[in-house]
């Protein structure tokens, strides 16, 4: 029988995606004796969600994101999510910034670029509702900048693709955000990791399967197998980020902790269209969102948008949905079922049975033919030709289901960071906008996790260092928002597009 590698460690991260990256950056800038120990079931990071073909690549700010601004009952706009994701995509800016001054990230162009944001809609009844919203935005400095325009001209101005060949007696409409940009979290990611891997007290490794998690004593006690060898190795921890996509939740429920009862999960699969004739793509400089179909998950909202994977700059729209029963991508498909248990079987069913409309838009886009797909495609881009576009598989999302106060099941979209109540573990659950607010979710992990080290005037100096607006709300301070995204733009090389 072979023997198991037993080690001890302050912390250990599952997973190496964004979330465990910029938690184990932001522990080492704050404890920098940690030792931390990273572990990773596939050859390399940011494999999952956070490579660049699995998401949107959207710096989420709510700049074209319509679904962050619903309609009230009375007809007006509700921007106070917009507001909040804005403010926390600002706060992640802010960090990257202090980390490229650091030296930990070291190219900003290959992450990040300046690509406005639009959002774009037909129709009277839609025509009327981004008009509204528009206005409503102007009241809130973070949204200073952007434009409206129902003027075709102008819109063409801003998009060409979009208007080339449209119905003339269609009615539409558009705002534009210069501010916006695209991010590559999978470079990101890989960027944080190799600074992590180069420092003291970090060890990471690559093709290990965590196999349970389980509390003994104050500690955890995080069993992993080598994939490949078969080797199996046991660490002792004080803290454990489970940081592992749509597979948290089964790692989660692992660890057995009251706080995870009554959680399940729905998977989501996504496919891009993708153009990379660049005679195509050098027409259109934009992300541009529209309307969601009904039923549909936000993160099914479609958009047509500038890209620049791999070094190369390439159009994608979608995403399509489409159902799977993995977690990951480079998941089981027995994860789902593998994911039910007594006290997650009631709110499962009962957010599906309030989400039947959910379930019949899965049906159609799995159903879907390729004509149907460039038909959608057509509605942003008249001229689309099928030849210059190719289907490309995206990543897998877990969208959260758990019990409302009433103990009936709710599907949740968003992120959730679920955490022991001593602090001693915790998983963050769910999807979009986690990438583009990763700094701010793992922030309120410490203050969730590290209490007492969080309050310090110790941690407090330095979350002001790494953060200049820690503390405050941007949209309070409008003097600071010219002030962080300048500093910020000026690191990151980026710099605002105006037509």
């Amino acid at each position: 029988m072979s023997s198991i590698q037993k080690s001890e460690a302050d912390v250990v991260l599952v997973g190496t995606g964004i979330m465990s990256a910029t938690l184990g950056v932001l522990l080492k800038e704050l404890k920098p004796n940690l030792k931390i120990e990273v572990i990773e079931r596939l050859d390399s990071p940011a494999a999952e969600s956070s490579d660049a073909m699995n998401n949107a690549g959207t710096g989420h700010s709510a700049f074209c994101e319509l679904n962050y601004t619903p309609e009230k009952a009375d007809g007006s706009i509700d921007a106070t999510k917009a507001i909040n994701i804005v403010e926390q995509f600002e706060v992640s800016r802010q960090f990257w910034t202090y980390l490229l001054k650091k030296n930990v990230l070291k190219n900003p162009k290959t992450f990040i670029h300046s690509v406005p944001h639009m959002s774009f809609v037909w129709g009277k009844d839609n025509v009327s509702f981004l008009k509204k919203r528009f206005e409503e935005l102007q009241k809130y400095p973070l949204f200073h900048g952007m434009e409206y325009s129902d003027n075709p001209e102008k819109i063409k101005e801003w998009a060409p693709l979009l208007m080339e060949n449209r119905d003339a007696n269609e009615e539409c409409a558009a705002t534009h955000m210069p501010y916006g940009t695209d991010m590559n979290f999978g470079d990101l990611t890989r960027q944080m990791f190799s600074h992590l891997g180069e420092t003291d007290g970090v060890n990471i490794t690559f093709n290990n399967q965590v196999t349970n998690l389980t509390r003994v004593g104050k500690k955890w006690n995080v069993a992993s197998t080598d994939r490949k060898s078969g080797a199996k190795r046991e660490i002792s921890a004080d803290f454990v980020f489970v940081g592992a996509g749509g597979g948290a939740i089964l790692l989660l429920q692992k660890a057995d902790i009251p706080e995870s009862k009554g959680f399940g999960g729905f998977p989501v699969g996504g496919e891009w269209l993708v153009c990379r004739n660049q005679e195509i793509v050098q027409k259109h400089l934009a992300k541009v969102y529209g309307k969601a179909s009904v039923g549909a998950p936000p993160m099914s909202v479609p958009h047509l948008d500038t890209r620049y994977i791999d070094g190369k700059q390439c159009l994608l729209f979608g995403p399509y949905a489409g159902f799977s029963t993995k977690f990951l991508k480079q998941g089981s498909y027995f994860d789902l079922i593998k994911s039910l248990e007594f006290n997650n079987i009631g709110p499962m069913l009962g957010a599906g049975l309030r989400n039947l409309d959910l379930t019949k838009y899965l049906i159609e886009q799995v159903l879907q033919s390729n004509k149907s797909r460039h038909k959608a495609l057509r509605a942003y881009y008249p001229d689309a030709k099928e030849e210059d576009w190719t289907l490309e598989h995206a990543g897998q999302r877990v969208q959260v289901i758990k019990k409302d106060p009433s103990g009936k099941g709710i599907l949740q979209f968003g992120t959730e960071v679920v955490a022991s109540g001593d602090g001693s573990i915790a998983a963050l659950l769910g999807a979009s906008p986690g990438a583009s607010t990763a700094t701010s979710i793992m922030l309120k992990l410490l203050a969730k996790c590290f209490k007492d080290e969080f309050e310090s005037d110790q941690w407090q100096a330095k979350f002001k260092e790494m953060i200049p607006s820690f503390g405050l709300s941007l949209n309070e301070h409008p003097e600071l928002v010219s002030e962080v995204r300048e500093k910020s733009s000026e690191a990151l090389k980026i710099y605002p597009h105006n037509n």
